[in-house]
């Protein structure tokens, strides 16, 4: 686990660095892999129609329910790796 955990933090200080902005899709899985690998399902009420980004944010992480946080962790690096 210490060094899934290392790879993903390491990912996760790579994909602030990235050189070109990834496209939306891409962004929202990185959000929703890293909101699984970090906080698990998701949580709390789904943000309403005046807030669409929140509401495409959690619409992402639910997609990803029932997803291990270590699976969610390795999928994470795997995305940051193709991204680099």
């Amino acid at each position: 686990m210490s060094d899934l955990k290392t790879q993903f933090d390491a990912a996760a200080a790579a994909a602030q660095a990235l050189a070109k902005r990834p496209d939306n899709d891409t962004m929202l899985q990185l959000y929703s892999l890293y909101k699984q690998a970090t906080a698990g399902n998701a949580t709390g009420k789904r943000p309403g129609f005046t807030d669409p980004v929140g509401r495409a944010k959690f619409d992402a992480w639910s997609k990803l329910q029932g997803m291990s946080q270590d699976q969610a962790m390795q999928n994470y690096v795997d995305l940051v790796a193709k991204l680099q």
